[in-house]
Formats: structure tokens, sequence, C-alpha cells
């Protein structure tokens, strides 16, 4: 569970630490962490903000861009100490490299680079803006910049928008007409962080596009009402601020189909797509040239509902709505700054002792961690500033939602012949939600204990359809796939034994869509010469 708290005088509130039913014997453990900024956390795991991995040219850029907005964020507020620095540059330096890897010949990038057919209009303006952000921290040659603009304004259409080439990103955010426009929102805002004037033609073009188009799709208003900010359009991005006001749930913007399943942790509740429009209403609102504080008490208020749904690391659930949430974060955080002396978190245990936590200027990036023994249990926190309760558990895979079905099987089967030295896993998948097809898909395929993928598993999985990319480690293979729709596909690779272990344990594969990671499922198996299994 998750608490931010406020600036303001004193708060207290108290949190009732919960055990699952389910929970795995002995594994219970709880502490809190206090920090006295509220980027601290993603500071502290710069490279490893995504609970998922990194392998494709948009989840490299969460390597990249965020450490551009922290350091703008450490730089305005006197903190961007010389370590600091030399650890951001460097993500900023291998993410600047590993990208260009996923570069077309063209000056556009998709995914997957080159083994795509196209490059994509959406991740070519990503980089765009990213790479022009980046010149004032480590140097980037000109020309992938230039390359990327003049790709874009290739495909920048007579009436301004922008045409979409490749995979689109998110299909849930896809609706009718919307699709150009929150595509079009999306190239305008960043050409407009690049840099380039809302005079220039490309950009004024674009403008003339996005205020001919009316939408009331709520995720193509925020955006607006960002563009119209950056383009200093205050009529326009007023009247898109206030439809977002009078549609706004508890304190976030959320889409009307999807409700959230009961089965997710909380510091997932929110799917990503809900994240990021939520963080694109933030950004809007902090672009304004004038701030009230009517204004700074509703950012505020986003503020607080956006950092509860940070994941331990103080990313988010992917990859877009962790990049435009902590931009928006970096810029509140930038403009709230204060300097206003030392502020003490008190946290009381059930049993009446209570510890302190003093924070001041010289400690604010520094991460203060304590044991919590009593669980389940009540704890009191008061507190001036920023904190978090954490509580985290390990508990058994999930029941499926049922958006996906997944098989999983061996051959052979039973433990015959040589099974035991060698097995072939076979993943067999499909798609059961309401979509017509997911985005990109990832499996990962842990291995039973002492076995190891086969040397031939990337070339026996690259071969088969739909496979965009496969990772291998000692224990695990992790599939890219394109999507998945509703008829069932097969992907197989071997497992090899690499050391006999007595009473072998079950594994699990984990498969989700990347962008909607609340559609996902779990599934176990187990080696053919497994203890539960006899030999035939």
């Amino acid at each position: 569970s998750s608490l931010s708290l406020p600036s303001m005088p004193t708060v207290t509130e108290e949190i009732s630490l919960e055990v699952p039913a389910n929970i795995l014997e002995g594994s219970q453990r709880a502490h809190i962490t206090v920090m006295g900024d509220i980027m601290g956390n993603a500071l502290q795991n710069l490279d490893h903000l995504l609970a998922m991995p990194y392998g494709c040219g948009e989840q490299n850029m969460v390597r990249f861009a965020p450490n551009i907005y922290i350091q703008q964020y450490l730089e305005k507020s006197g903190q961007l100490h010389p370590d600091i620095r030399a650890k951001a540059q460097g993500f900023l330096q291998s993410g600047y490299q590993r990208e260009l890897l996923y570069k077309h010949d063209d000056g556009s990038y998709s995914a997957f680079g080159k083994s795509d057919p196209s490059g994509n209009t959406w991740l070519t303006a990503f980089v765009l803006k990213s790479f022009g952000q980046a010149r004032a921290y480590v140097a980037i040659e000109e020309r992938h910049i230039t390359d990327a603009l003049r790709w874009l304004q290739k495909n920048q259409q007579q009436t301004g928008c922008f045409r979409s080439v490749g995979k689109l990103f998110n299909n849930a955010l896809q609706g009718g007409v919307s699709d150009m426009l929150s595509l079009s929102a999306y190239v305008t805002a960043a050409i407009l962080e690049l840099g380039l004037s809302p005079k220039d033609p490309m950009v004024s073009s674009a403008l003339q596009c996005l205020e001919a188009s009316a939408t009331d799709d709520l995720y193509t208003q925020a955006l607006l009402a960002y563009v119209f900010g950056l383009a200093g359009r205050r009529e326009q991005q007023q009247a898109q601020l206030q439809s977002l006001a009078q549609r706004k749930g508890q304190l976030y913007w959320q889409r009307k189909e999807k409700a959230l399943p009961p089965s997710q942790p909380s510091w997932a509740a929110a799917a990503p797509a809900e994240v990021e429009m939520t963080a694109y209403v933030l950004l809007a609102y902090l672009s304004q040239p004038q701030l009230s504080s009517a204004d700074l008490g509703t950012a505020s208020q986003i503020v607080r509902w956006l950092s509860k749904q940070q994941n331990p690391y103080g990313g988010f659930a992917s990859t877009q709505d962790t990049v435009v949430a902590l931009q928006a974060l970096a810029k509140y955080a930038a403009l709230t700054y204060g300097s206003n002396g030392d502020f003490t978190v008190t946290v009381t245990s059930p049993t009446g002792t209570a510890q302190d936590f003093v924070l001041h200027n010289s400690n604010r990036l520094v991460l203060q961690r304590a044991a919590l023994h009593k669980l389940p249990g009540t704890y009191g926190v008061r507190a001036r500033g920023q904190g978090c309760v954490t509580l985290r558990y390990n508990v058994p895979p999930p029941p499926s939602v049922g958006t996906f079905d997944l098989r999983v099987e061996t051959e052979p089967r039973e433990c015959t012949g040589d099974a035991s030295t060698q097995f072939r896993l076979l993943l067999r998948a499909r798609y059961t939600g309401e979509r017509p097809a997911t985005n990109m898909v990832v499996i990962e395929a842990k291995l039973p204990s002492g076995y190891i993928p086969d040397k031939t598993v990337s070339l026996q999985l690259k071969s088969q359809k739909l496979v965009k990319k496969v990772e291998v480690q000692p224990d695990q293979v992790t599939i890219y796939l394109d999507q998945l729709t509703k008829e069932e596909e097969t992907f197989a690779f071997t497992a090899t034994q690499d050391f006999p272990v007595r009473n072998l344990q079950p594994a699990t594969v984990t498969l989700y869509d990347y962008y909607e990671t609340g559609d996902r499922t779990d599934a176990a198996y187990s080696a053919p010469c497994s203890s539960g299994r006899g030999r035939a």
C-alpha cells in the first residue's frame, strides 16, 4: 500500500497493514522508506524504472528520457551534485547509443529497428524530442535530430495533421477519429518541446489541424490541453481544461470502458493509459503562464494520485506512463521546491513505540528506511512533507484475469528416455479479451532449477510466426510478440539440463500485453522428470 503526504503543517494518518491469506509462509516483510523529495525514488532507480524488460526501441527510451527531466529538476533546485550528474549522463550516453540501433536509413525509428517494415511516426517523435532535450547534457549528433524531423515533415499532410506510419502505440487509446488527432497532438507537442517556434510553418500548420478538430476523447483532450499550453494558445487550452475538469474522477481521469480488476496490487491500480492522460492534464495545468492557487491546489491533488500509482522503483506500469508522469512530477517538483527548513516524519508502531525521521535540505535525496516488525498491525504516521509507506510480500501467481488463454506443455510429457537431460517447452497462447487483437505481448518463461535454454533457442523462436525478438537469460526466455489474436499460436523451444536438482519445483510462465499490463495471465508447469511425475 502507498501513502503520499502533501506539503502542509502536519498530517496524521493511520495505516493498517494486512497480510493476504495466500501469502507464502514466512515471506511477509514490511518497512517504511522516507525521502524528502518527490523525485527521490525514481532517482535511486534510474536504470530500473520498469518492472519489465527493456528490450525494444521504445522501452530503451525509459532509460533515456527520465534522466533529462530529473536533471532539469535537480538543476533548478540546486541539487545536481557531481555524482548524480555523472550517473544520469552515463545512462543518457548509453541509452543514446543503444537507441541508434533502432534507427532506419530514412531517419525514423521503430520498436525493433530494421527488422520492422517501416519506421513509426509516434516513436520517431518521442526520440526526436528526447534527443533534442538531451543536448543540454550530452553530445548528440545534430543529424539524428534533423533526419527525424525531416521524416516527420514528409508525413505531414495538407491539413497539417500527421500520417500514422508503422504500428501505433497503445491500441486501447485508439478510437475512430481520435487516432489521427491524438497522434498529431503528440507529434506537435514533441516538436514544440524540441524548441521549434509556434510560428514555424510545420508547427503552425499542425496547430491549424488541431484547432480545426473537435473531440470528446479524454486522452486526446488531455494532450491538446498540453499542446495548446506549449504553443501559448491560452483560450484553446482553457477550453480543453474546462471540459476535462467536468469529467474528472476523484483525482484523475479514466477511460469509460476500463474497470479495474480487483486482483491488481494497489501500486498498479490504474492502467497505464489512465496514468498517462492524468499526467498530461498535470503538464497542461503547469504549462500555464500564471498559476492560480486554485490551479496549484488541483495540481497537488493530481500529484498525490499519481505518486500512489508508482511502482517500487519510482516508475510506473509501462513506458509512456513512466516517461510522461516523471516529466510532469519533475515539473511540479521544480515549481513547488522550497528550502523551508527541517521536517519530521514520526512512525508509531502498534505497541506504541515511536521512531522519528528528520529530513532537511542536505539529506532530501537520501533514502531512510526502517523495518516494521508487527504484521498485521496498525501504524500511525505523522508527517510534514512527503513520504511513502510500502508493504511488500511474495504471493503465488494470481489467477488469470481472463484476457488470455495460456497452456504450457512439455514434450515429452512423461519422464521417458532422456527427458531429464532435455525437453521441449510448448507455449500455447491466444487472446480472449474485447479488442480484436492485443498490442505488443511479452512472454516471460522461467525454467525449472537446473535447466538452461538450449543454445539454439533464439534461432528456434525467431523462425516462428509473430516473434519479433528473443532475450535469453540463464533461467528465463523472454519473447516479444507483435500481437496475439483470438487464434491460438504455439511458441516452442528446448530446455537442457545444466545440473540435476532434487525435488524439482514447478516453474512459471507469465504473458502480458505491454501497454495494458492488467491484461496478463500466469501458468505453472513442471519438467517431465520433476518429483511430481513418475518415470514411464
